[in-house]
């Protein structure tokens, strides 16, 4: 997503580090046409979540659990929402530190019908209001995806706690490391404050304020790591937390001898459709343009989910001796999620290939390796965003050299795209998946054990066993 930092004009915001142009050049505008794309995108991401996710992950469970994995999923769109509009969206895309911002945009202080939010091309704005709701979205899907890893077994006091003590100290500070930077406009006019110097002194001082304007941005971001709609910020953060969630919890009572089928494999199909259809509000919104960017992220969110599908069916096909429904939507929700960080940046053929590896890496994962391990990670949360983000990350660093048909990186500074390193690149890439690994797992691992002790992670065997929608919600899925 690689986001730019929201900002309104005049002199107070500029006071506090935001997007405030310079009185020596003219004030940026609001694109009416990326507004109305922007304003599509956000309710698209919104699908992917309610319905897309709590039916895709609904159908998965037995029947005794349905209700409380929507439940699970529906809280954590909703409390999301109101602690992004709280400090939620301050603390990912406002000044601060490297690690995160500051409250300068706490309550949506001064968000404005009038306020505006950089895009990738200088001069070129929508509405501030806009990319609120737009990176709110992603606020609420990522922690709603951590609740597949504890299904069935989790309380759902435990989750209440859990998920606003989650997104606060962990996916807001990974979403300012990743995504926050000072924006094109910001960089172009103090490009062209530099240029424009006429003695010694005065270059000395552009040339200072074009580096503050350069540091002005997070912790792996100023590592040169790329993540164009939230491989890192969305898959691996909510994969890693979700695998230490299921670890720590223990597995579901009588894994492992207990017959724990998906209850309904149609729900899950038209779950995962959503998720796809979603999905381009998620990938091709992430252009915050409606230009070609958005419709080369498109291009790829077909193609690359339509190549994973059809890798993990085969596979399976091969391996087991049939192919399934279960299968196909997995390896699709899987190649979306690996070309989630490569969408903007990768070419199609590329996209393609990213799809196909990764559908045979996420079976690999979540057959193999988990059953090697033994741990009841219940709807592969781990095995399908953690392992398909990290196989995104990096191969978006490859996927994104012209040379392979990728768009090249664009520096701001000397406008126009940079060279491409692939060791530099690479290096790049593993900070990002690093440090997502490290803050979120360690993190996590912390956050589960304060909610223990507080109120307890987990159901008794009896409530287990009965089925959390009548012990904890008082009703059922279905009453037939």
């Amino acid at each position: 997503m690689t986001f730019k930092r929201p900002y309104s004009a005049g002199l107070a915001a500029l006071a506090v580090g935001l997007f405030a142009a310079t009185a020596a050049y003219a004030e940026p505008t609001v694109n009416k046409g990326d507004n109305a794309w922007m304003l599509t995108s956000t309710v698209l991401v919104l699908l992917m979540t309610i319905p897309g996710l709590a039916l895709f992950y609904g159908g998965l469970v037995r029947t005794k659990n349905m209700l409380s994995v929507l439940m699970q999923v529906f809280y954590t769109v909703c409390i999301v929402i109101i602690l992004w509009a709280l400090y939620g969206y301050s603390l990912a895309f406002t000044g601060g530190s490297d690690f995160i911002g500051g409250f300068s945009k706490a309550f949506l202080m001064g968000v404005t019908p009038d306020s505006k939010a950089a895009t990738f091309s200088v001069d070129a704005n929508i509405s501030e209001l806009v990319y609120v709701c737009f990176q709110m979205t992603f606020a609420a899907i990522t922690p709603a995806l951590i609740v597949g890893s504890f299904a069935e077994r989790m309380k759902f006091s435990a989750v209440a706690l859990f998920i606003p003590l989650w997104v606060t100290l962990i996916y807001f500070p990974i979403a300012h490391m990743v995504w926050y930077w000072a924006g094109p406009d910001a960089i172009s006019d103090a490009v062209k404050a530099l240029a424009a110097a006429g003695d010694a002194a005065a270059k000395t001082a552009a040339q200072a304020k074009l580096d503050e304007v350069n540091a002005d941005a997070g912790w792996v971001f100023k590592k040169g790591a790329i993540d164009f709609a939230g491989g890192t910020v969305v898959h691996i953060n909510a994969g890693i937390a979700g695998l230490v969630g299921a670890l720590l919890i223990g597995k579901r009572t009588g894994y492992g001898k207990d017959l724990m089928a998906p209850h309904s494999l149609t729900m899950s199909m038209i779950g995962a459709s959503l998720l796809w259809v979603g999905w381009f509000g998620f990938n091709a919104g992430s252009n915050l343009e409606a230009s070609g960017g958005a419709a080369l992220a498109m291009t790829n969110s077909f193609v690359a989910t339509a190549a994973a599908a059809l890798s993990w069916m085969f596979a399976e096909w091969i391996i087991k001796g049939h192919p399934s429904v279960l299968g196909a939507i997995s390896g699709a929700v899987a190649g979306l999620v690996a070309v989630t960080p490569a969408a903007g940046y990768a070419g199609p053929m590329g996209a393609i290939v990213l799809g196909l590896v990764v559908g045979v890496v996420c079976l690999f994962f979540c057959t193999v390796v988990k059953n090697a391990l033994g741990y009841d990670d219940s709807l592969d949360v781990f095995g399908v965003h953690c392992v398909g983000g990290i196989v995104g990350a990096l191969g978006t660093g490859i996927l994104v050299n012209p040379a392979l048909g990728g768009t090249g990186i664009m520096d701001y500074t000397v406008g126009k795209i940079a060279d491409y390193d692939f060791t530099a690149q690479m290096i790049s890439q593993c900070w990002g998946v690093g440090t997502t690994l490290v803050w979120s797992g360690i993190g996590s691992a912390i956050l589960y054990k304060v909610v223990d002790v507080i109120v307890g992670l987990r159901a008794n065997v009896e409530t287990e066993r009965e089925g959390l929608d009548i012990t904890e919600h008082t009703e059922r899925a279905y009453n037939m």
